[in-house]
């Protein structure tokens, strides 16, 4: 256990997927971590619950057993709108659906193995150059590592708080017992929300729907809007409570000070519908890790920076579609009529292509609108 006036080589501030993947992978270069977090485990998230094959590589490379039987194995993306849909499927390897409390048992499972140091209910109370306030006491940190969420008190303790917003929008998410009806992760897409729809089990599925003014997200509006889902969903039951929240798309214009760095939604974040959150999370913790080692946080900031510009335009471009059914609609044709043009698109998405491919890409869709 940590004693007053004890010092660690890494505090992390948050107890959520980013800040125990920090944690793991800061534990995994040799350095002593400790987390505190103000909430008990398992912490629970608004999310689609959907973790893309690159997430499950990042996992596994954490040491985090994930197994098939946690989730529902699937197979790739789809996009469905007005009884038109497209699908492609993932080039390497499939991606899960599974509750993010039973996520966040496997992490909090693993960072225990390799020795962080685990401090639940303990909140955070402020922050200085020598290390971490803690109620009635303060633990001193060589790098204190900001990882509590979109609306981070480290951030703004920092002075890391200047950003770019450039979108927000508002969800709702329930979980329906019922036979996944897919072996895809589905978006729909309707005249002012999209939703989108992970398998999770043999009996179960995550729906989210997403909309840039909140009355929009009601799941009674949302099922008259999207009359292909709601013929899918007629009859299941619900399985957990209904849960509402805010995502913003946010870019910072710096994620390091001194001895202080940021990650997940604490360093920025995208659009939810891109699925991405995890991916960048963990992909930037072991981009920190790495800057941990040699001692100076500025290449991590570089790299934070590279990371971040695939899923910003993704996002970006599933904004564009949202907001433009007549574009969305000639898009899903271009797709529809060549579906290798998605598959490419999708492996982009993914990581299993560089930009150059996604350029490509790009170029070839534009010429198919052109001709439709």
């Amino acid at each position: 256990m940590v004693n007053p006036g004890q010092y660690t080589d890494v505090f992390v501030v948050g107890g959520g997927p980013a800040g125990l993947a920090a944690a793991i992978a800061a534990r995994q270069k040799g350095f002593e971590v400790v987390v505190a977090d103000g909430w008990a485990p398992p912490i629970e998230k608004t999310c689609g619950e959907g973790m893309m094959p690159e997430t499950r590589a990042s996992l596994r490379a954490m040491g985090v057993a994930i197994n098939s039987t946690d989730g529902q194995i699937f197979s790739g993306i789809s996009f469905a709108q007005e009884g038109a849909q497209v699908a492609a499927e993932f080039p390497e390897g499939p991606g899960i659906g599974m509750r993010r409390t039973l996520l966040h048992e496997r992490m909090v499972a693993r960072a225990e193995d390799c020795g962080v140091e685990l401090l639940w209910r303990t909140p955070v109370t402020g922050i200085d150059s020598e290390g971490v306030h803690l109620v009635g006491r303060k633990i001193r940190a060589r790098w204190i590592v900001g990882a509590d969420g979109l609306g981070s008190r480290v951030r703004r303790w920092s002075g890391l708080d200047a950003a770019i917003v450039r979108s927000q929008r508002f969800a709702s998410r329930r979980h329906y017992r019922v036979r996944p009806w897919s072996n895809y992760m589905e978006i729909y897409w309707g005249r002012h929300i999209q939703a989108y729809v992970t398998p999770l089990g043999r009996d179960e599925v995550c729906v989210v729907v997403m909309a840039e003014r909140v009355e929009h997200t009601s799941f009674y509006e949302a099922l008259q809007d999207l009359p292909d889902l709601a013929q899918h969903l007629a009859g299941g039951e619900l399985s957990s409570r209904e849960r509402g929240a805010v995502t913003t798309a946010r870019s910072l214009y710096h994620v390091q000070q001194g001895n202080v760095a940021l990650v997940g939604d604490a360093s920025g974040s995208v659009d939810a519908i891109t699925g991405d959150g995890l991916r960048l999370a963990f992909h930037q913790a072991a981009e920190l890790a790495d800057a941990l080692r040699e001692g100076d946080l500025r290449p991590y900031e570089q790299a934070h920076r590279e990371l971040a510009r695939r899923p910003k335009w993704m996002g970006d471009l599933m904004l564009l579609l949202g907001r433009n059914p007549r574009i969305r609609s000639r898009v899903i044709r271009a797709l529809r009529s060549k579906p290798d043009l998605f598959a490419r698109l999708l492996a982009t998405h993914v990581g299993e292509t560089d930009t150059t491919e996604l350029l490509w890409a790009g170029a070839q869709l534009s010429l198919r609108l052109l001709n439709i």
